[in-house]
Parts: C-alpha cells; structure tokens; sequence
C-alpha cells in the first residue's frame, strides 16, 4: 500500500513538474510577449522552483531518511512570491497593460520579508518552528499568519481579476471561465485545508493540485487561445464605441447600455439596467418617437432583419440627428432581444448641407458666367440682322411710296408696275432668312436662360444639340477667326436623356476654352460625334496651348484655371459632375503642352437607358 502511495505521489509529482517545463516552454518561445506573458512566466517559475524542491526532498527522504531544512527555506521563495506573481497575471489580464512605478514594488515588501524570515528560520523559528512531511505536523512560527494572510489575499485579488473580466469578456458559464475557476478553486482549497490542519495529508498534495490549475490553464491557453489575444474587457471595448446603443429583452427589460449612450442622453433620459424601454421612452425629456421604435421593434422580430430609420431628436438644449437602427438578437432560432444603435448624423447633414449651399453658389456664378457670355452672342449675332432688316424695310418703305406716285401716272406702263412689285418681292425674299435666323437664336437663348440647373427629366436629339451649339457660339468663333468642324456619323435623330440646357452649356464652356487656348490667333477646333454600343461619343478637338501637366490632375478635382484673374475654374469641375451626376455618363481628356487637347464625352442614348430600364 505504502510502495503504491508513493508511486502515485511520484508520478503526480513528475507529471505536474513536466507540465510545467512543457507550457512554460511553449509561452517562452513566443516571439512578441505582451505583460501576461511575462507574468504567466513569473508564476511558473515559482511554481517550477516549488515543484522541483519537493521532488527532491522526496527522493532524498526516500533514500536516506533525512529531512533537510535548508531544502524547505529555499522552496519558500517560490512560495512567497507565487501569490504576488498569480496576482500580477490576474491584473494584467484585465488590464492588459500596466504602467510600471515604484508604486508597485510595494507589494512585493512583505513577500521580500518572508523570504528574509525563511532564510534564517533555523536561527529564529519565527517562520516554521517545525517541519514534517504531513500537514498537521507542522508547527508554525509567530510571523506565518502574516505571510499567511497577505498570500491568500493576492491570490483572491488575482482571481477576482481573472474571473470577473473573463465572465465580462464571454459570459460566466463560458468554458474559459469555468477553466480559470476551476484551476484556481482546486489548488486553494487543498492549500486551506492543508496549511490550516483541516485535514492530515501530505505536503506533496499541494504542489500536485497546482497541476490542475497547469492543466486548465494549458486547456484555456491551447484551445479557448487565453494567450494568443489581448485580453480586454468587452465593457471597457463598447464603452469606447462612438455609436450609443441600448440591450434590451424579449420582455424590453434594458440589459445593457454604453457609455456613450449615458453620456449623450443621460441628463435627458432615466436609463437603468431591468427598467422597461418603453418606460425610458416615454420618461424621457427629449422627443424620442416611441410609436416608431415600438414598430421598428416588432418589425425587426417577424422580419430577422435590422430595421434602420432616420429621426429628428430634439429637447432643452439638445437638437440632434440620428441614425437608429434595431438589430434582433437570435440564438439558435429564438428570439432573445434587441439592440438599438443610435448613430449621431448630425455633423454629417450640416456638411451636406453646407455642400448643397456652396454647390448651389457655384452653380449660380458659373450659370451667370454663362448668361454673360450669351448676352454678348446675342448682341452680336442679332445687329446684323436687324441692320438688315432695317436696310430692307427702308427699301420697302422707297417701293410703296414711288408705287403710290406711279399709280395716277399715265406715264407709268404695266411692266413699271411689274417691275415695282417684282422689286418687292426680292426684298422680301431677302429679309425672310434674315427673320428666321433671328427666331433661332430667340428660341436656342430662350431654352437656355431657362433654369440651367433643371433637374426634370427630358429628351433631345443630337440634332437639337448641334444646331443650338452652331447658333450659340457663332458669335465667338467669329470674333476670335476661330472654325468650328462638327463631324457626325450617327443618325442626328438619336435621342439622348436630360436636359438639354445643361448639356449645350457644358459644350459652349469647352468650345470657349478651346477658343482661348489659341490665345488671340485663329484656329480650328473639330468636334466629332459617333456611337459605340449604344453610347455617344463627343469628341473635342483643338490645336492650341495645351494644359500645363501641373494642372492636368487637378482639372476636374479642383476649381483650377490657366486664364488667371480672367477665369474661376468653375466651367470643368462642374461640367465633370453635371455628366456624371445627370446623363449618367463619362468625361475625361489628354493633353499636350503646345500641341492642343482632346476632351471625350461619352453618354448613354436614350434608346439604351430604355432597354435598362433606366427611363420610362
């Protein structure tokens, strides 16, 4: 009975010593070691130290039947500093980093203390006046339940730490947290009843119940990764989080909220933990829409989705906008509650209606530079008709009154009379193209000057577009000896999407700068329209200065300009959006420095978007 005693006290001993070696070794290799490493490794050094000690005084015991004192005060530096060390683990598991000073070399002053005792016990008998290997042979010195009680206290500091954020982290039935109490209950309870006489066994009990805590521990370490990640607490994680949101029950009992939830609502809102949520809304002193979040609530239930809504919050002191969003919560089929995110959007609709207001600002000078340039074409282009038909009314004005004259004329033959009403005619005939022309320019100004930031939905032909581009900007291109060559080889009947406004006013902009870039010299500039799988290419061509390649990343990013004081730099960075956003299509360029610019256009046809379902 005795020889298997000893046998399983040996092959525990060992056991427990090898586990050790080996998770000591595992943690030891690991490259980047955070603080619970180095902690982890502090405990088991003790523990090794404690462990390797008893073996030996075990197997020298056996052989010789000697007991060595000197053997027990070395083993209790291990011991003295274990109860620290497993405290430190706890704290730092918790924490997840600690910033070192000399603070907290205090606790290690009355380990340090029961070291010294230790060491010159055979002196002073103040720490074991007895020693033996049965625990309640042990006789103890005045100074043992100092050390006594400061041990057991770390001890259920470190454990307090570890269970309590573990149970944080993933819950209090979670299997790393039933590891860590379990690892933990075992080796102090066997310690309390050994060390208090409770009940006579063997010293050597005490280091093999370590080896439980060895196993959970390696257990938590290999398979729930308790060392591979940092350990923070999932409060201190959602506290941290810059959305509020609340947890409630399937019974809207409020589990749980965050800190920036209190912090956003607290002096507005009574929130307490088992407090119902519609009690919390209809308490509070801020427009909460209680009926819309009851509805959100039962919506997000039947449907398993979460349910978004935007909402107006508004009280004493308090105007905000949020965003809030109901996620259900399900386990395995069953409905277990929810979660309402409140996200702030405040900040982000005043942006947006600060870019609305600036966009709208950019669009009313650029609308204006535009109307600018039109009331110069129009000028222009209607003086010389009007001039002629001045000339032709006068003319006119001649016919009818030598006409009266010859009428009571015996001198005045018939052909005189033809050739009176013959000359008529020619003059007509000469004014009528006159007329048309200025009905063209009246209509192309008119549709022009007519809201150009129109948003409503329209059709135009290509045709529309060319023939309003050659009557806007005749008078430009005249004054500047400038050609326009406008090449098409689609049927000009082809319909496009939009606002034709919006587009002609875009063409006008880069026709203009094409103009410009000639700098005062005469130029040609072609424009050239195809079709390529059901989208229209405009391609503009001219031979002028180019754009600088410092400018040439900027140009439909920034309001950049060549032009100096005489340009805003609005004309491209507006067009680039107004394509994009409005004819759902593409604008790009490339240029060379002396050599001109090519800009490309590229737009759906109306007849495309129709097959997309994009227009009806």
């Amino acid at each position: 009975m005795l020889i298997n005693q000893n046998g399983f006290l040996y092959s525990m001993l060992i056991i427990s010593l090898l586990m050790l070696l080996f998770i000591t070794s595992i943690v030891a290799r690991i490259k980047r070691k955070q603080q619970i490493h180095y902690a982890f490794l502090l405990t088991n050094a003790c523990l090794l130290l404690w462990s390797t000690i008893r073996l030996i005084q075990k197997i020298l015991y056996d052989m010789r039947g000697v007991f060595y004192p000197t053997l027990e005060h070395l083993m209790y530096i291990g011991i003295c500093l274990l109860p620290v060390f497993l405290m430190m683990f706890g704290v730092v598991f918790a924490k997840t980093r600690i910033q070192w000073n000399w603070k907290y070399l205090l606790v290690l002053v009355i380990p340090l203390i029961s070291i010294i005792v230790a060491l010159t016990d055979t002196a002073n008998q103040m720490f074991i006046v007895k020693f033996a290997f049965v625990s309640t042979e042990f006789v103890y010195g005045p100074y043992y339940p100092i050390h006594e009680f400061y041990s057991y206290g770390c001890i259920l500091v470190g454990l307090w730490f570890l269970l309590s954020f573990s149970i944080k982290n993933s819950g209090f039935f979670s299997k790393q947290s039933l590891l860590i109490l379990v690892g933990f209950a075992v080796p102090l309870l066997v310690v309390i009843l050994s060390t208090q006489k409770i009940v006579a066994m063997q010293v050597f009990y005490e280091n093999i119940s370590f080896s439980v805590t060895m196993l959970c521990f390696a257990i938590a370490i290999f398979k729930f990764k308790l060392m591979n990640v940092i350990p923070i607490a999932l409060q201190k994680i959602v506290d941290l989080i810059s959305d509020s949101y609340i947890v409630v029950n399937e019974e809207l009992e409020i589990i749980d909220y965050n800190r920036t939830f209190f912090e956003t609502f607290g002096d507005l809102v009574a929130i307490r933990r088992k407090e119902t949520l519609l009690h919390v809304l209809t308490s509070a002193s801020i427009s909460l829409n209680q009926e819309k979040i009851m509805e959100g609530l039962e919506l997000a239930k039947t449907q398993r989705s979460h349910i978004p809504f935007e909402e107006h919050i508004c009280g004493p002191n308090f105007d905000k906008h949020f965003e809030i969003e109901i996620i259900p919560i399900y386990s395995d089929k069953k409905h277990l509650g929810y979660i309402l995110l409140f996200k702030d959007v405040t900040e982000y609709k005043r942006h947006i209606e600060i870019i609305k207001r600036n966009q709208e600002i950019l669009m009313e000078q650029e609308r204006m530079a535009s109307l600018g340039h039109m009331i110069g074409g129009i000028a222009h282009n209607l003086k010389t008709p009007i001039m002629s038909l001045s000339g032709g009314i006068e003319a006119l004005h001649d016919l009818v009154t030598e006409y009266r004259e010859s009428v009571s004329d015996p001198q005045v033959t018939l052909q005189d009379h033809m050739e009176i009403a013959k000359e008529m005619e020619e003059w007509l005939d000469k004014m009528k193209p006159y007329c048309r022309y200025m009905s063209d320019v009246i209509s192309a100004v008119k549709g022009q000057a007519i809201q150009m930031n129109d948003s409503s939905t329209d059709k135009f032909t290509v045709d529309e577009l060319l023939k309003r581009i050659e009557v806007l900007m005749n008078h430009e291109l005249k004054i500047s000896h400038c050609n326009l060559n406008i090449q098409s080889t689609i049927d000009n009947n082809t319909e496009i999407k939009g606002e034709l406004n919006n587009l002609v006013q875009i063409f006008d902009n880069i026709i203009s700068n094409s103009i410009q870039s000639y700098e005062g010299r005469p130029g040609k500039i072609d424009l050239l329209v195809s079709k390529d799988d059901e989208e229209i290419n405009f391609i503009f061509q001219d031979f002028g200065k180019g754009i600088p390649d410092d400018i040439q990343p900027r140009l439909f990013k920034e309001m950049v300009t060549t032009k100096g004081k005489d340009g805003t730099g609005l004309g491209l960075y507006m067009s680039s959006s107004t394509i994009k956003g409005r004819f759902s299509g593409n604008m790009w360029f490339t240029s060379k420095e002396g050599e001109g610019t090519k800009f490309y256009i590229t737009i759906p046809s109306l007849k495309s978007q129709i097959a997309q379902g994009g227009y009806s």
